[in-house]
């Protein structure tokens, strides 16, 4: 956890009603951390993957910071945000979380010069804070994955992985603590899985 980026320094959050209210300054900019420990029983793999920026929603397609009060109000943490476009920083800790795993030759995104062997199709269908009825939000984040096999690209399988982790306090860097547990909880199940069922497959055509 100690690897959470923060660019700039962030001012104390007592809660997210605080957070929410309108701020001048330039916004104090958050990343979060690749995994990089998985579990021992993973194959390693001699194909190539390509890993898609995910699709989302005009909501979550931003660099803004999500918080979701009640069911159906969208709205955004002022005065933060996060380093890049929320698909696109997703995108690069997954890359990052594929080769901290030394179970495959070879991972990057689309123009990497890869000649690989699957894609991996993703949507970013939850990431925001979750305001609760008391107490802490939780931080929220849920993908589903396609594997697809080229160059015939036939769909392998899919699946969807869902994490959600509460907030220790309202502070706002235990907020980022949360977000960084359950998108690592989402990248560590999306890696394993990849990993297990691409070799399936490979293994079913060797």
């Amino acid at each position: 956890m100690a690897g959470i980026g923060l660019l700039g320094v962030a001012g104390a959050m007592s809660g997210c009603a605080d957070a929410l209210l309108s701020r001048p300054d330039p916004p104090d900019l958050y990343t979060l951390t690749p995994k990089s420990t998985f579990p021992d029983n993973l194959p390693t793999v001699d194909w190539q993957l390509l890993v898609e920026e995910p699709e989302a929603s005009a909501g979550l397609d931003t660099n803004r910071i999500a918080v979701l009060e009640g069911f159906t109000r969208l709205q955004y943490f002022a005065g933060v945000a996060w380093t890049d476009r929320a698909p696109l920083m997703v995108q690069t800790l997954l890359i990052e979380s594929f080769s901290n795993s030394d179970r495959i030759v070879s991972v990057g995104r689309e123009g990497f010069g890869l000649r690989a062997d699957y894609t991996l199709q993703l949507e970013l269908r939850e990431f925001q804070a979750e305001a609760q009825a008391s107490g802490p939000p939780h931080a929220h984040a849920a993908m589903t994955a396609r594997l697809v096999k080229l160059p015939e690209r036939v769909i392998i399988a899919n699946q969807s992985f869902d994490a959600s982790n509460p907030a220790v306090s309202e502070n706002f860097n235990d907020i980022i603590l949360a977000f960084d547990e359950a998108l690592g909880d989402v990248m560590r199940d999306i890696v394993a899985w990849t990993l297990q069922t691409g070799q399936a497959d490979a293994a079913s055509v060797s």
